[in-house]
């Protein structure tokens, strides 16, 4: 039989019963289009998570407090919220660590903030100048908190660009204005560039306002919950995080490196976690789409289970006149492959439509690649094949006689 010979006569056996051959095929449809749309999602959740994490600061060293533990005993206190870090802390580390190029320790906490009848519970952060230049923050309006503002506790504020909306509105001129942060009042004096939510607590919805401040109206002490440290180039990040280690095991006389009350992470590790969580979670939506994929399997093996039955005395007849065991397997299989390649196509189809829908709707952000595009198709082929197979390997050992025979 010539390959033309082939495909003339599988277009019109599945043509046949075209509802049947539709049903069939809607099984692999539906399973490709939703690993298309599954690994889409996943993978641009993805990216977006690393490009946030990247746009909270350049090759950023963290330093944040930790839980002091004693020898057979540890304090209750959650990681972060111990009062171990202080601003000598970072003044040390700016002074003596050669390959920091910035240094900004910040005080956050979460605080009520009212303006003109309008609040909001959002983040302060009491910080330095150099703030913005270690994790990325522009000014859109006005200026950012100065050396002489934290020098004089002043009592400014900048706010990020969905903090002022929540207090002011959108159209509201905000600078000059006053705002309370736990009843204590505050000028503003900046606006930052929108930046996107971060993964990590929005730094549009942020407050800033003088370190200095902040340690002495609002927190009443003089810790900082976290040193960000901002490295000369990215490849010296784990260096400077050992000698940042160093330094502060130093300062705060601890011999034993596993006691101490401080961490420290640098941002290659944050994205890296990251990947590693999302690259799981996409594994995980895929491998449940693909149960449908197997389903559609099962349900193309039953038409051609059924389809065999049904022909029993074509295969009879075309046994009987000279047609091989190879023949009759090839021409059963390529009627499997051929509903698998077109359901494979049109499921392809389906879920880069469906990834369009949901990223032009706004839901999520989503990248359908070529690889997912190149697996579905040797799926939709290897399904053909398998699921095929014995149907083929069925008809093709019928027995001429009793396949004529048949009723």
């Amino acid at each position: 039989m010539s390959i033309s010979d082939l495909f003339e006569e599988t277009y019109s056996a599945l043509s046949g019963n075209k509802a049947r051959s539709g049903l069939t095929m809607l099984g692999i449809i539906i399973g490709i289009s939703s690993v298309i749309s599954m690994i889409a999602i996943g993978q641009g959740a993805q990216g977006t998570i690393e490009s946030n994490i990247q746009s909270i600061g350049a090759n950023l060293v963290m330093v944040t407090p930790g839980v002091q533990r004693g020898v057979g005993q540890q304090i209750s206190a959650g990681r972060g919220s111990a009062k171990t870090l202080t601003q000598e802390d970072a003044e040390a580390i700016i002074s003596e660590i050669t390959d920091a190029q910035a240094v900004a320790p910040e005080l956050s906490s979460r605080y009520q903030i009212t303006s003109k009848g309008k609040n909001t519970n959002t983040s302060v952060v009491g910080t330095t100048s150099a703030y913005p230049s270690v994790k990325n923050i522009q000014i859109a309006e006005g200026n950012f908190i100065s050396d002489q503002n934290n020098k004089s506790l002043s009592k400014v504020a900048v706010l990020g660009p969905t903090a002022r909306d929540d207090l002011f509105g959108e159209d509201g001129e905000a600078i000059g204005q006053t705002i309370r942060i736990n009843g204590i009042q505050f000028k503003v004096i900046g606006i930052t560039t929108e930046k996107g939510g971060t993964g990590f607590g929005s730094q549009d919805d942020m407050v800033f306002i003088p370190l200095t401040t902040a340690q002495k109206f609002l927190a009443g002490d003089n810790y900082v919950t976290t040193i960000n440290i901002q490295a000369k180039s990215a490849e010296v990040m784990t260096g400077i995080q050992e000698e940042i280690t160093a330094l502060l095991l130093d300062r705060h006389n601890i011999s034993d490196p596993t006691l101490a009350d401080f961490s420290t992470m640098n941002q290659a590790d944050i994205v890296a976690t990251a990947s590693s969580i999302t690259g799981t979670f996409t594994i995980l939506l895929a491998a449940i789409a693909g149960i449908s994929l197997l389903v559609g399997g099962i349900g193309i093996m039953n038409m051609m289970l059924t389809t065999v039955t049904e022909r029993t005395k074509e295969i009879g007849l075309r046994k009987a006149i000279g047609a091989e065991k190879k023949d009759i397997s090839m021409q059963f299989l390529s009627e499997a492959v051929m509903l698998t390649f077109l359901g494979g196509f049109l499921g392809i189809v389906l879920g880069w439509v469906i990834s369009f829908t949901i990223e032009y709707f706004g839901l999520i952000q989503t990248e359908v690649s070529i690889t997912s595009i190149v697996l579905a198709f040797c799926v939709s082929a290897g399904i053909g094949v398998i699921f095929g197979y014995y149907p083929a390997r069925r008809a093709a050992s019928l027995n001429p006689i009793d396949a004529l025979r048949y009723e």
